[in-house]
This record gives C-alpha cells, sequence and structure tokens, in this order.
C-alpha cells in the first residue's frame, strides 16, 4: 500500500466522457489498495473565459478579486469528479486550496507555496477518501485566496506528492511522454522512458511545454518521481522524470523551442566594475525575467552587454534602460525582435566532446544564422529569426536522432 498523486490538465477533464476516463485511472490505483490523491485543473478553456468576461468590465483588475475570479474553474472540476467517483460508489471528497489548507505568499496572480497542512489529506485517507484538489490555488496568511500562475496545477500536484511524502506523481496530459522534441514541429520524434530533473528543468525553461519549471523543482528538491502519461491510454507507460546514472549514455535528451523572443543590447557600458550590475538590477527591481547574457569584453573602456528578454517585456525594458542611460553610464540601446531560442539539452554533452560543433553544423548545413550562443555543462542554447526557427528544430533533430 503506497500514497500516489495523479494530476489531470484542463484537456483532460474537458468533458463528462473525459472524466469518466479520469475516474477510472483514479479508481486502478486505488483498487490496488493505494491512498489516492488527485489534482485537477479548470475544465477546457474556462480560466480563458473567466479572463476574457473579466475584461468585459476592465483591462486593469484587482489583483485579489482576480484570483478570486479565476480559481473558481478548478472548484466546479473537483465538484463535479467527486460526484462521478461518488455515483460510481467510492468514497470520495473535493477540497479547494483553502480548505487543506496550501499557505501561499502574497503574490496574488503567481503565488508560491510556503506549507500545505498534509494531516488534513492524510485524515481523510484513514477514512477511506479517494481526496479531490483543487490545482492551481492556495490562501496567503491572511486568509485571501491567491492563484500560483503557469503550471499552477502541476506545482500544486508535485508539492503535495512532496508533502505526503508520496510514491510518485503522475502528471496525466494529452501526450504519451516526453518526446525529444516537440512532435507538432517534427514528425518521427522520439519518446523517452526517463528524463533526469536537471533536463526536464532545462527544456520546461527553455520553451518546452511538457511540465513547468517549478514543478520539477519541487521534485528535485524532495526526490519525488514524476511520470507523465497520456489520459486518453488506459495503459501508459509515460515518461518518467528522475535522478538516473544510465542517462549519461545518450547525447543529447532533447530539443527546445522558445518564441517571441527579443535581443536587447546595451551599447558603450562603460566598462568598470558595477556597470552591469546597475543594468541587471534596474531590471531586477521591475520584475523584468532576463536570460541568455553574454558580455563583449576588450581594450575599449567600453563594453556591450546583449541578453534576451521576452518580446512582451521589451517596451518596458528599453524605455526603463533608455531613461536611466546616464545612470547605468551606456550610450544607447538596440533592440532586435522576431527571434527564437532554440536549445539541446543533456546531460551525456558533460563527458562527451564535439557536441556543440554537430549542432552547428545542422544549423549550417540549412544555412541558418545565430545571433548570439550561450551554453552550460548540459545545454547549447542558439538565437535564430523565428521564421527559420522550425526549419533549426528539424535540422537539429535529424543530426541527432537520424
Amino acid at each position: 500500500m503506497g500514497i500516489i498523486v495523479q494530476k489531470f490538465g484542463g484537456s483532460s477533464v474537458a468533458t463528462t466522457e473525459k472524466l469518466k476516463k479520469v475516474c477510472n485511472h483514479i479508481i486502478k490505483e486505488f483498487e490496488k489498495k493505494n491512498d489516492v490523491a488527485v489534482i485537477v485543473s479548470a475544465q477546457g478553456k474556462t480560466t480563458d473565459r473567466l479572463i476574457t468576461e473579466e475584461k468585459e468590465i476592465t483591462v486593469s483588475p484587482n489583483k485579489r478579486e482576480h484570483d478570486v475570479l479565476v480559481s473558481t474553474g478548478e472548484q466546479i472540476t473537483i465538484s463535479k469528479l467527486a460526484i462521478m467517483l461518488s455515483e460510481m460508489g467510492y468514497k470520495a471528497i473535493s477540497l479547494a486550496g483553502w480548505q487543506i489548507p496550501i499557505i501561499t505568499d502574497g503574490n496574488f496572480g503567481n503565488a508560491k507555496i510556503k506549507s500545505i497542512k498534509a494531516e488534513t489529506i492524510l485524515d481523510l485517507f484513514d477514512k477511506g477518501y479517494i481526496v479531490i484538489i483543487a490545482g492551481f490555488q492556495g490562501i496567503n496568511e491572511n486568509g485571501e485566496i491567491t492563484t500560483l500562475g503557469r503550471g499552477g496545477s502541476d506545482t500544486t500536484a508535485v508539492a503535495i506528492a512532496a508533502s505526503l511524502h508520496a510514491d510518485k506523481c503522475d502528471i496525466y496530459t494529452d501526450v504519451d511522454g516526453v518526446f525529444t522534441t516537440d512532435p507538432r514541429i517534427v514528425e518521427d520524434v522520439k519518446k523517452l522512458d526517463m528524463i533526469s530533473y536537471d533536463e526536464m528543468l532545462e527544456l520546461s525553461s527553455l520553451g518546452a511545454k511538457v511540465l513547468h519549471n517549478r514543478c520539477v523543482e519541487i521534485g528535485k528538491k524532495f526526490d519525488i518521481p514524476i511520470v507523465v502519461k497520456d489520459t486518453a491510454k488506459e495503459e501508459s507507460e509515460g515518461t518518467i522524470v528522475e535522478n538516473s546514472k544510465f542517462l549519461e549514455n545518450m547525447e543529447i535528451s532533447g530539443i527546445a523551442k522558445d518564441d517571441n523572443i527579443s535581443r536587447v543590447t546595451v551599447m558603450g557600458l562603460e566598462n568598470k566594475i558595477g556597470k552591469t550590475y546597475k543594468v541587471f538590477n534596474l531590471l531586477a527591481e521591475h520584475k523584468i525575467n532576463v536570460d541568455t547574457i553574454v558580455q563583449s569584453f576588450g581594450e575599449s573602456i567600453n563594453k556591450n552587454l546583449s541578453f534576451t528578454i521576452k518580446t512582451a517585456d521589451v517596451p518596458e525594458a528599453v524605455e526603463l534602460l533608455e531613461s536611466n542611460l546616464e545612470y547605468i553610464s551606456a550610450r544607447e540601446i538596440i533592440c532586435f525582435d522576431n527571434l527564437s531560442k532554440v536549445s539541446i539539452v543533456g546531460i551525456g554533452m558533460t563527458n562527451r566532446t564535439g557536441i556543440a560543433a554537430k549542432m552547428f553544423e545542422a544549423l549550417y548545413e540549412q544555412n541558418i544564422n545565430m545571433h548570439l550562443i550561450s551554453t552550460s555543462e548540459i545545454k547549447v542554447t542558439v538565437l535564430v529569426n523565428q521564421d527559420e526557427a522550425d526549419n533549426a528544430v528539424k535540422a537539429i533533430h535529424n543530426k541527432f536522432f537520424k
């Protein structure tokens, strides 16, 4: 007998028919004499619909009330699922985030989990209940409803698994595991039987949409195996995310693409200690996330500093930097839009030579220019024109996985 946590995303619970399939997955684990906690998202496009309706009232809603509104989608799902399981003869109970409670910080719209009262769930297990929990939400220390932002239900699921010391956390979705790249770009992708936490973290951060990086971070910290499975399949081995020495046999594990990226270059930055800090501290104070940083050095008294940001953040970032040129001691700010990050990831890269050269050869053969290159022990990222990004992914995938 063990503890199993299952998570079902919005597409998996979108209709009554799909909810029945979800019930079958739950019952299958429960009949194995396991205690089962189930975390669910809002059905289908419910959250999008609520946000659209909200915009009919205002484009600048109060953040507290926004979280109260969008948290209701998950509550509809948990009640429907609990009712359905009860009708099938099983004891099931639904819990919103505040009923456990899941305590978060006060950052409405993107709250972080601080603690979970696992005893509430364990007591219900002892009474024979299947526990259905609303993902994506919690309450702050003032008792106000908060939401966890993008990937919030994944984060809830793995955090619940960690608090319960669960055997594993099954993430059910509309794909049968983690693939070497996006199947919508490359037809002959390969499914991975397993992938390490570090590799999954990199792929998630670099644009892969299978798991959110926050849930992988929690899984790694508390050593909770995460299994990505296909809801539509009754039997799905999926892909397990954990640590394994056998993963080093592969050159790379996957290729990720992230669109709508812009490159910002701070030109003529004074080459003195503290100037780079001023640039990034200024951006951090305004919560502008920065990635892929390259700084040029030379004998000149000035240097150039380039970094990537989401295109949506460009207007604020450029205005902020241009209004502080004197403060940061720079000459001008230049921006390049319509770019994409294409990255290869693999812990096997650590002990192998020529991986980067192989990637660059694939791009050279397709006449694809690289605007910027960034590397770490387990990844190589290049910046390419957005209209060439899919071809870049295909070329690199053919080079490594054919």
